[in-house]
């Protein structure tokens, strides 16, 4: 018994896979395609252990076509160039049995690397679907990127990682000869982090001594060896130790948020993906508290993009330093947050006349744009008009907060908004 228990009861079928309703369920997107015998070319985004590399060979499996697969991890430029070569031999030009070429881990491939790809998808020798954990607008060049579809898959809810311990109860060949009771699975999925393929591996170790167990919190937590200082860039410890680095930052604690960046910085992190991170935090943590955060966030991704490391550690503990040093708001972030959800809500409701562009002579006749007052003609640059749909009038979603900067933006906003009640 070598193959893992993941291995084993990996998915063959599209009805067999569990979750991502969205793309494989009856009106999925990925469905329909294999329905319709046409796949395009496509990028599958989504956290580890949630089911990427099955779902490339489903796909390849149900639309009967040649399988080709390649990690950018141990590829370069001549293996990609001899799996194509390969491909081209085993599929049509522009049909729809071209042979398909899964990249695993597509975001690791440098721009020379992506580059080789470009010709072969072009030319239709191949259907190329890419497996990445990271966005891939940043990852994946634009040239390549404008070929492919990006499908998002989501992270696995408790429902589906407790299907799949079921799964492997009832149908693994070895396990399902044992008497396995699940009584208590709080512990087995907080050790997973979500990720489908450690569960069924603390799980497998879990049952692999015994034949008659009961699995409580208590029983995992007593058999399940943990390294919580290891730091592992491709999986939970990935998602976690941004999420302590971001939080401390959020917390006005540089203390912890250089201890993080450290950690991350030790574990060989990608500076463009803590950059990144940083980026966000000045605007959704900091924002117009202190504006000159964003800018210098932006600068240290565009410093640390070229200097790379060992350099760019000091660049980005200035930044988190300062980032966790700066007044913080989330007013704006809260604010459209409010705002998208109103427009949810409410739909496409009608632009005032008076807010509309007339660029023809109709539009005129139509009192496109009749009454709309020019603020600079006023005093103080400032005059009292209706810039939202009248359904929603004196609807406020931005709420200052209570630092100097907004404060003052309160008291501005105040003079001249009586009905929002600043």
């Amino acid at each position: 018994m070598n193959e893992p228990l993941a291995e084993r009861i990996r998915p063959k079928t599209l009805e067999d896979y569990i979750s991502q309703q969205h793309l494989v369920g009856d009106k999925g997107y990925l469905t329909q395609h294999i329905k319709n015998g046409i796949i395009p070319s496509l990028i599958l985004w989504g956290p580890p252990g949630i089911g990427k590399t099955t779902l490339a060979n489903i796909i390849a499996t149900e639309s009967k076509r040649p399988f080709y697969s390649l990690s950018a991890i141990n590829s370069g430029v001549k293996d990609i160039r001899e799996v194509i070569e390969k491909a081209k031999q085993s599929g049509g030009l522009f049909t729809t049995k071209n042979p398909i070429l899964f990249i695993d881990e597509i975001h690791r491939f440098s721009k020379s690397q992506q580059d080789s790809l470009l010709g072969a998808v072009e030319k239709g020798w191949v259907t190329l679907i890419g497996a990445t954990t990271e966005n891939p607008s940043f990852e994946v060049i634009p040239a390549l990127l404008s070929r492919c579809q990006v499908y998002i898959l989501n992270s696995f809810g408790k429902d589906d990682l407790i299907a799949l311990l079921h799964r492997a109860i009832e149908k693994d060949t070895f396990i399902s000869k044992k008497k396995i009771k699940l009584k208590e699975t709080d512990a087995l999925l907080r050790l997973s982090g979500g990720d489908a393929r450690k569960l069924l591996n603390i799980f497998e170790l879990l049952v692999s001594s015994e034949d008659k167990i009961t699995i409580t919190n208590e029983y995992v937590m007593e058999r399940v060896q943990k390294n919580m200082a290891r730091y592992d860039k491709t999986g939970e410890q990935h998602y976690d130790i941004i999420s302590a680095f971001i939080k401390s930052i959020r917390g006005s604690d540089p203390n912890a948020a250089v201890y993080w960046l450290a950690r991350m910085i030790e574990g060989g992190e990608d500076v463009k993906f803590i950059a990144r991170r940083l980026l966000i935090s000045a605007s959704e943590d900091i924002g117009n508290a202190n504006p000159t955060a964003l800018i210098l966030a932006n600068n240290t991704f565009q410093a640390v993009s070229t200097i790379g490391f060992p350099e760019s550690r000091i660049i980005l503990s200035q930044c988190a330093i300062y980032l966790a040093n700066s007044p913080k708001s989330n007013a704006s972030y809260e604010a459209i947050g409010k705002a998208q959800q109103l427009v949810r809500e409410t739909g496409d409701l009608p632009i005032p006349l008076h807010l509309r562009n007339a660029p023809t002579k109709l539009m005129k006749d139509l009192d496109y744009g009749k009454d709309y007052k020019y603020a600079h003609s006023y005093e103080n640059n400032f005059v009292a008009q209706e810039f939202l749909p009248e359904e929603i009038s004196k609807t406020k979603l931005y709420d200052p907060g209570n630092n100097p900067r907004e404060n003052s933006f309160r008291e501005f906003l105040k003079k001249r908004w009586e009905k929002y009640k600043y």
